[in-house]
């Protein structure tokens, strides 16, 4: 009925099967079902007019498409002339005359088949590999392709968006582009490939000559190959904030246990040989936090992204641990030997004397502990319980603890020892000694299980996790947020994490509105084959893309501003 249907220059094919609404009797007959090796792709109509009675009777018609590539042994026959008829010479096939009939009464002569041709796009394969699309930074191409800075002159140069908040864009190359310089420079594969050899054994070999002076210069290199944004200046970490609070307690505690053991040395008392060993504890566990205070401020690099912040927290457990270890251990060793072997004590004069030094100096400390943590938690907006019991500053809330239990200390000791001196009973001195190794005992517990949550990850307050996924909702271009994870680092320093469901009618209209609209017009008229339309939705689709990442570059901006405990935001597309 319609033999050029049959030669379509497209890579589909439709079958037209008529659905007679008139009686069985008046039926057209069925075409015959095309030969074998033809795939479905669709059923879709496009409009014929048959102006003949016969058919003016028939209702809408099926059509189903389709699809092979390349030639075998079921496909039609090809035509007589070996040209294949164009779209227009299908549809003008359409009207052709077939013997009259009688018209039914109530029909029109004339009724309209719809059938819609679509042609299919090929679908691209792409492999399990493939690099030719990436873009390489500089600096990745002359390390792992062993290129020189004069090699990289004359490639093409294409300005990206940075993914850095200091800088809006930097310059990258294409992969097989630097690839193929690679091989013009160095000939093949396998020479590339031995001069890395060459150059890994060369920097072993320059590592072990001098072993601390190279690893620091090499540190260095990896640390600016791993690490592109500025570094940060030299900070006064030890004259303000907990450092100056952890050098103070260092000083005065060490200064403490110098005269506390004099003093048991002289009085041979158990008390005062239990402070002696607090102070000394004191002393060892804050150079500790010195050290960890130091190390939680370096800059990030590249085996450690996120940074050294957690430092601190691992000072100060390692700190509760010694403070169980040797404040609380031997206070209680040293007591129950007490209970065991009472001895009588020398006069007690001096040793009230350096108690009440320690008093004062302690308290001196615990003072500026206590206004430290006053200015952080309104800094932070909290109170003064809820700062320390969630270890915001873990080395200020060891020092705290510290000398807290220092002076409390000071005062179970010196009462312990007025009872002895009152009653002559050593057994009250050593029950000093072991109040006093409980007190660290139960303040060890304390700092190893606040500093041991804070290492785990935990989460954020529910108030402020609520904040910032308003903050992002509120936002035109998000539909919703999912999946929601704010992670406490340490040091008031907040790593959010979120599933977007982004709205991308916004996001489209945002690259309309800066685009020449009349000239996306004159680009639509252009198109006129399935290529050009490709070509067109290709260029659109990847400004439209790019359009998104800066949408989540600018989500992620405005939520640092506008919270600056949160260092680290991981917007994820759904």
């Amino acid at each position: 009925m319609f033999p050029s249907l049959a030669h379509r220059p497209w890579h589909a094919f439709c079958r037209v099967s008529m659905q007679n609404r008139a009686p069985l009797s008046q039926r057209s007959p069925r075409l015959p079902q095309l030969c074998h090796g033809w795939q479905s792709a669709g059923i879709h109509s496009m409009w014929f007019s048959l102006p003949d009675c016969r058919v003016a009777s028939l209702g809408l018609g099926k059509v189903q498409y389709y699809s092979t590539s390349g030639s075998s042994k079921d496909d039609p026959p090809k035509p007589a002339s070996g040209d294949a008829p164009s779209a227009e010479q299908v549809l003008s096939a359409a009207s052709i005359p077939v013997p009259t009939a009688p018209t039914p009464q109530g029909l029109t002569k004339t009724e309209t088949i719809q059938v819609k041709v679509r042609a299919v796009l090929k679908k691209r394969e792409y492999g399990a590999k493939y690099t030719i699309n990436n873009f390489i930074t500089a600096v990745r191409a002359m390390n792992e392709f062993c290129l020189k800075p004069s090699d990289l002159e004359q490639l093409r140069k294409i300005r990206r968006r940075s993914p850095h908040d200091d800088t809006e864009a930097f310059t990258v190359f294409l992969r097989s582009d630097v690839e193929a310089k690679a091989l013009e420079v160095w000939g093949s594969h396998e020479a590339l490939a031995r001069e890395k050899n060459v150059r890994k054994e060369v920097e072993r070999e320059y590592q072990e000559t001098d072993i601390f002076r190279n690893q620091q210069l090499l540190k260095e290199y990896k640390d600016f190959w791993g690490n592109t944004k500025p570094r940060s200046g030299p900070r006064a970490t030890f004259l303000e904030g907990p450092g100056k609070v952890v050098m103070v307690a260092i000083c005065i505690n060490g200064l403490n246990f110098i005269f506390k053991l004099l003093a048991w040395v002289y009085t041979g008392s158990a008390s005062m040989f239990s402070e002696a060993i607090h102070s000394l504890a004191d002393t060892c566990n804050q150079a500790l936090l010195a050290l960890g205070i130091s190390q939680s401020v370096r800059n990030p690099d590249a085996g450690h992204p996120y940074g050294f912040s957690n430092m601190r927290y691992i000072a100060s457990l390692i700190s509760g641990v010694g403070i169980f270890m040797m404040g609380a251990g031997l206070s209680w060793y040293h007591g129950i030997m007490g209970l065991l072997h009472p001895q009588p004590m020398e006069s007690l004069l001096w040793a009230y004397c350096i108690l009440a030094g320690s008093l004062v100096s302690e308290g001196a400390t615990l003072l500026v502990a206590i206004n430290e943590i006053k200015r952080s938690a309104r800094i932070h907006g909290v109170s003064f319980h809820e700062y320390v019991m969630q270890s915001r500053d873990p080395s200020t809330n060891v020092v705290l603890l510290e000398d807290a239990a220092a002076v409390l200390g000071v005062i179970m000791a010196a009462s312990c020892m007025g009872l002895t001196s009152l009653t002559g009973n050593p057994y009250y001195d050593s029950l000093g000694s072991l109040g006093v190794g409980t007190l660290l005992g139960g303040v060890s517990a304390f700092l190893i299980y606040t500093n041991t949550e804070a290492l785990l990850g935990r989460s954020i307050q529910p108030d402020r996790v609520q904040k910032l996924t308003e903050f992002l909702e509120n936002d035109p271009a998000v539909r919703a947020i999912h999946d929601v994870k704010a992670t406490d680092l340490g040091l008031s320093k907040v790593r959010f994490k979120a599933e977007v469901d982004f709205d991308g009618r916004v996001v489209t209209r945002s690259y309309l509105e800066k685009q020449d609209i009349d000239l996306i017009l004159n680009e639509i008229q252009l198109v006129k084959t399935p290529e050009e339309l490709e070509s067109f939705m290709l260029k659109h689709g990847e400004n439209i893309i790019d359009t998104l990442g800066a949408e989540v570059d600018r989500l992620e901006k405005e939520l640092k501003q506008r919270n600056p405990e949160v260092r680290h935001v991981d917007l994820e597309i759904l």
